[in-house]
């Protein structure tokens, strides 16, 4: 972390993407220029976004500011969390390690499948009529 103040990183989940800033401080989460208990009111994806430092026992070591496009609230917990994950990464090879072995590392590439022609959604068929 020479001569910078913060660290930044790109985080992806579904079809959100997520700028991550992280910055010595508090552990203060800031998502769209907004905190964070405004933006997300569920507990679990509020966890998925904290897990990270949880894991690298860096919990209010770090303030957050991020900035999430497209999808939907599960979607952006999911990329803001592997932001924070790439962001921490770089700071220290031990602390990469750990968050590897978490899988915080890896991109969650799952995406909704397509529909298919002929097909009510992506494999769910219409009903079977016999006459």
């Amino acid at each position: 972390m020479a001569n910078k103040e913060y660290i930044y990183a790109t985080g992806k989940r579904k079809s959100s993407i997520a700028r991550v800033n992280i910055i010595p401080g508090t552990g203060k989460i800031t998502i769209n220029k907004k905190d964070m208990n405004e933006v997300i009111n569920l507990d679990t994806l509020k966890a998925v976004i904290l897990r990270p430092f949880a894991v690298a026992n860096m919990m209010e070591k770090y303030d957050v500011e991020a900035t999430v496009t497209g999808g939907g609230i599960s979607g952006q917990a999911g990329a803001i969390a592997h932001g924070i994950a790439k962001a921490l990464a770089s700071t220290d090879p031990e602390v990469r390690g750990v968050l590897k072995r978490h899988g915080l590392l890896t991109r969650d590439s799952r995406v909704k499948e397509r529909r298919k022609y002929g097909l009510k959604k992506a494999r769910k068929a219409p009903q079977f009529s016999k006459r």
